[in-house]
């Protein structure tokens, strides 16, 4: 047989076909090509794949091309059921975040200038009146995540000094980063107390001398420890440190506002009551429980805060327009609690009821079937995910897709909109507590282009 990668043909001639013509039309030529010369090598490499005719080199080099100009970045579905997922980007902004960003981004900004003074001004100063208000601390920085607001804090206020924190907080959090390592490269030395599930207060007083600089207490966030345990509760320490004369830096992490009790969810105290208890400086995020945007914030005692403005790392971390202006309105949403829950897309999908889930199910199913989609509505149970409420298990309705679940999983994942699910028992599960409920329309298009 005549090997056919004898009749291969050049870049020239395939870019002058007429099959070709519309994509040269409408991609970069530079793109083109490259696509062009990488469809040609894999042929040669591979006799098997070389195409029959003009419409099958169109094809390949059309499938190079998407290849090329597909972002890197792109947007998805989570129909995990994992609200707070951080594989697929946590917390979806506000359309109040959306805008802030669209208007700030569109043209300049006051990012670093004060227009009353006619003045250089400084980024630090945006958010701080509303975490002010909100939290009742008595100032803020915003830094670019909860990691490097730690890192900040020991950096400024113990470095070469002794930091305090119990053996049962030194917990690891996403991609195997642990507590005890990142807060190392502050510069602080760890002085670890009491064991792994019981840490008195007396543990902490035996351990402070001289050269302590602070007490860390690190709210477990991602696991919860039952049985024989003791933990000192941040008011203890607050006293201890009032009369040691010691800073006491909390690792909230999960940035709640709001209580979410009366939904069902309890156990995580809010950023007001941290504040409360006494905490000198508190640590939280901006994309978990808060509903905003990446962000390491800071609230607490103004002498502190001011030590932490002025050391030169917050600058290497600092945050951009972008994330100041949806984390500003972000915030300005919580002065209206009951608005709040319906406008940030994590309360919102967190407190959404189990009878709306499974309203949402139903109507989206029956469009499936009506294309000819075997799929089915089950109940399920949803998870916070974000490292909060570990135990919670949320009671959710989801789209169970029949047929093979492996291939099923891979189709949905390679559809031109990725769907992201779970298999559980041999079936593809679609949870809808994890779609926002302005996105049913487009999610339910979305699954009929892809499985039909």
């Amino acid at each position: 047989m005549t090997d056919p990668r004898r009749d291969l043909p050049s870049v020239t001639a395939l870019l002058a076909s007429e099959r070709l013509r519309p994509l040269v039309d409408r991609t970069p030529r530079a793109v083109v090509v490259e696509a062009i010369r990488s469809a040609i090598d894999d042929a040669r490499r591979e006799p098997t794949i070389v195409p029959r005719d003009d419409a099958a080199w169109a094809a390949l080099v059309e499938a190079a091309v998407t290849a090329r100009v597909q972002p890197s970045l792109r947007a998805l579905f989570n129909a995990t059921g994992v609200i707070l997922h951080t594989n697929l980007g946590r917390a979806p902004l506000a359309d109040a975040a959306l805008t802030a960003i669209r208007d700030t981004a569109a043209g300049y900004c006051n990012l670093e200038y004060d227009v009353g003074r006619g003045e250089r001004g400084s980024r630090y100063g945006h958010c701080v009146r509303l975490l002010r208000e909100l939290t009742g601390a008595g100032d803020a920085i915003v830094v670019n995540n909860c990691a490097a607001a730690l890192v900040l804090a020991l950096n400024s206020l113990a470095r070469s000094r002794d930091v305090l924190v119990s053996r049962g907080e030194l917990i690891e959090i996403g991609g195997s980063f642990r507590v005890p390592e990142i807060m190392a490269k502050s510069g602080a030395r760890l002085v670890e107390v009491g064991s792994t599930n019981r840490t008195h207060i007396g543990d902490y007083a035996q351990a402070i001398t001289d050269r302590a600089a602070a007490i860390v207490k690190v709210h477990r966030s991602n696991f919860a420890v039952e049985g024989f345990v003791a933990e000192a509760t941040l008011g203890d320490l607050a006293t201890l440190a009032k009369e040691r004369q010691l800073p006491l830096l909390h690792d909230f992490g999960s940035g709640l506002m709001m209580s979410l009790e009366r939904y069902g969810l309890a156990g995580e105290p809010t950023a007001r009551d941290t504040v409360a208890a006494g905490a000198s400086l508190v640590f939280m995020s901006g994309d978990k429980l808060l509903g905003g945007p990446q962000a390491g914030i800071i609230v607490g005692d103004p002498a502190l805060v001011t030590r932490l403005r002025t050391n030169p790392l917050a600058r290497a971390m600092r945050v951009d327009k972008l994330t100041l202006a949806a984390l500003e309105a972000t915030l300005a949403l919580y002065r209206d609690p009951e608005t709040v829950m319906r406008t940030v897309p994590t309360l919102a999908m967190l407190t959404a009821t189990h009878s709306a889930i499974h309203a949402r199910a139903i109507g989206i199913a029956a469009r499936m079937r009506s294309r000819d989609i075997a799929v089915t509505v089950v109940d399920t149970e949803a998870s916070v995910g974000g490292g909060a409420y570990p135990t919670a298990r949320i009671p959710s309705a989801a789209l169970a897709l029949t047929g093979d679940a492996v291939a099923l999983e891979s189709r949905l994942r390679g559809g031109r909109v990725p769907v992201i699910g779970r298999i559980a028992d041999g079936t593809v599960l679609l949870d809808l507590r994890s779609v926002p409920v302005g996105h049913d329309e487009v999610f339910a298009d979305t699954l009929i282009r892809t499985l039909s």
